[in-house]
């Protein structure tokens, strides 16, 4: 389950967005202000696409703020007129708002009509969506050359959003993991944890440092568990789950990723979501610890013991049914054939 920004585009935007379409604009900024999206410059056309492309652009780009710039081209397809889709987001601007701009830009493309836009362009630096910028990239796609360090990235944002409606409801994660530092106090409760030391601990996020620190490491048995998920803040949970099962004592680390929802705040839902791999990766791959199984969870209530069992070791289907031979029509079945054996004798007619 990951959480979505939740973020939308406001009404004059989409009012905006019509005139867009029908050619009205050569460039439109938009930005994320007050948790919506909101246009923040336009510019009508001048010239050509190209004489107006780097004076229209190259001005709108702040250092450390993220954007959006959607720049129309002169060529149309059956939609009507093509578009260039930019996402800034530089080298020097803040993670949150790398991910929350990361996180919204299939918002964006849905609203304004994914059938407008041409080409797609991430920059961390002016070169990299300069006209000189833009027509490298054109001469890249059409090429297997490898690709830059941008490119990649936008590579990689592509496959990360799936191509999906963002809503409340959507199941698809659309971010790129962001591996915020672990505390030394974190990573040795981890580490005690995994020699059977401890049996819980809890990890939260420091927004303000933007490093994962440790919460929680209280003695928990399996009936307090729900007691220790706070249902107001996301929280990371790694719990020995001692259990039988089919005759056999074991011990074994559940993940428990709880999320409270929309009680959150967009940026720490999308702080949790998006630490929680890269996390998870280095618990695994670099402290060696086995997690038998990772859940997320909306309510600390959830987590029963018919539940945690149930999760861990899921019912197994191993007897198929057996095939019923389908019954015959109903009615009448026309004249049965009748088969005799070699010892039955024929009764003469009359």
């Amino acid at each position: 389950m990951s959480h979505q920004t939740g973020i939308q585009a406001s009404g004059s935007v989409k009012d905006t967005f019509v005139g867009a379409r029908n050619g009205q604009y050569r460039l439109l900024k938009i930005v994320i202000d007050n948790e919506q999206l909101v246009v923040g410059s336009s510019r009508r056309p001048v010239g050509s696409w190209e004489k107006d492309y780097d004076s229209f652009v190259l001005p709108l780009l702040e250092d450390k703020q993220p954007c959006y710039i959607l720049y129309r081209l002169d060529s149309q397809n059956a939609q009507g007129y093509e578009w260039i889709f930019i996402a800034w987001s530089p080298d020097h601007s803040p993670v949150r708002q790398k991910m929350l701009y990361a996180a919204t830009r299939a918002t964006l493309k849905k609203e304004f009509g994914g059938g407008h836009i041409k080409d797609e362009v991430f920059g961390t630096v002016q070169d990299d969506v300069s006209l000189n910028g833009y027509k490298k990239y054109l001469i890249s796609q059409s090429s297997p050359a490898p690709l830059t360090a941008a490119e990649e990235e936008l590579r990689q944002i592509k496959i990360n959003e799936v191509q999906t409606d963002v809503g409340v409801d959507t199941k698809h994660q659309t971010l790129q993991g962001v591996a915020f530092p672990i505390a030394q106090e974190a990573i040795q409760a981890l580490e005690k944890l995994k020699n059977k030391k401890l049996n819980y601990v809890q990890l939260q996020i420091d927004m303000k440092n933007e490093i994962i620190i440790l919460a929680n490491t209280l003695h928990t048995e399996l009936k307090d568990l729900p007691k220790r998920i706070p249902k107001d803040a996301a929280r990371y949970h790694f719990f020995l789950y001692k259990h039988a099962h089919e005759g056999d004592y074991l011990e074994s680390i559940v993940f428990i990723y709880s999320m409270p929802g929309y009680t959150c705040s967009i940026r720490e839902r999308m702080l949790y979501s998006s630490c929680k791999s890269p996390l998870l990766e280095i618990v695994e791959r670099q402290l060696w610890m086995q997690i038998i199984r990772k859940i997320e969870i909306d309510n600390g209530d959830e987590l029963t013991a018919d539940f945690l069992y149930e999760e861990v070791h899921p019912k197994q289907h191993a007897h198929k049914q057996s095939f019923a031979k389908p019954k015959g029509p109903a009615g009448k079945r026309g004249i049965r054939r009748l088969i005799r054996g070699p010892a039955e004798t024929e009764t003469p007619s009359d």
